[in-house]
């Protein structure tokens, strides 16, 4: 048997070792957090704009500085509350100086053009967006008449919006495609969008259509796969949800758990 004074000394040894490790890896997780902040899809295409500064402490994440908009502010923090290692988020960004009144016209075409940037299936960098006390005008060139018609059902179900006039043409169809160099793009797309990115994406689309804004969805990403749990209120929803979230970029697959009550 060993003496317990070489037990004692041995235990409070290795309880000294992991006391001075454990700051040095907690220090380590915090500086990955906040580079792996720095480096998601969504900062670097939807906030880069935008002055944020992203500080961890054992995994509590501060956000501060400003943002163009009140939906940054949501998406920077609903990206960064995805990241491996954080536990909670506290949320102090604020809008810069100028930033659209709420409900008002420039805030409505704001939110019209961001929705539209977070669906894959639609133009958005080709579409004009105008409003006038909830009427959206949509002009530009859409590549199909489903493509045009999607358009209308997207803008159409978002809050504000209380009707849609689409004056957007349809593309011409091309002699020939390049179906290798589209599927190449699209793989490329979808390799490129981390998974905190797809879930705050998704979670931000369902909340701004009036269908889905009222339901409690929780949404895990892994690999580009997409898992919607939570209730809806009734089966459209849920197919809804389902069709929001499959359209959002980067998503290669919605797997629809939600349950209908």
């Amino acid at each position: 048997m060993k003496n317990p004074m070489y037990r004692f000394a041995l235990i409070a040894t290795v309880a000294s070792t992991f006391l001075i490790n454990a700051p040095l890896f907690a220090s380590q997780t915090d500086d990955r957090i906040e580079a792996a902040a720095k480096e998601t899809y969504v900062f670097k295409t939807y906030l880069q704009d935008d002055n944020i500064k992203v500080q961890s402490e054992d995994g509590l994440v501060t956000l501060t500085g400003t943002v163009s908009e009140a939906s940054h502010k949501s998406l920077a923090g609903e990206t960064v509350a995805g990241l491996p290692g954080v536990k909670i988020v506290d949320n102090k960004l604020v809008e810069k100086d100028g930033a659209p009144v709420a409900q008002s016209d420039a805030w409505l075409i704001t939110k019209v053009k961001t929705t539209l940037l977070y669906h894959n299936n639609v133009n958005a960098m080709g579409t004009e967006v105008i409003a006038d006390k909830g009427t959206i005008t949509l002009r530009g060139e859409a590549d199909s008449v489903a493509q045009k018609d999607l358009t209308t059902e997207y803008v159409m179900d978002l809050d504000g919006v209380t009707k849609v006039n689409n004056q957007m043409t349809v593309a011409k169809p091309a002699v020939k495609t390049d179906k290798s160099a589209v599927a190449m793009k699209t793989d490329t797309m979808g390799e490129a969008i981390d998974d905190a990115s797809i879930t705050a994406l998704v979670k931000m689309t369902l909340l701004n259509h009036r269908s889905t804004s009222a339901l409690k969805t929780a949404v895990k990403t892994d690999q580009g796969v997409v898992t919607l749990e939570g209730n809806a209120t009734n089966a459209a929803s849920k197919d809804l949800a389902g069709k929001f979230a499959g359209d959002v970029r980067g998503v290669k697959k919605v797997v629809n758990n939600m349950t209908v009550k």
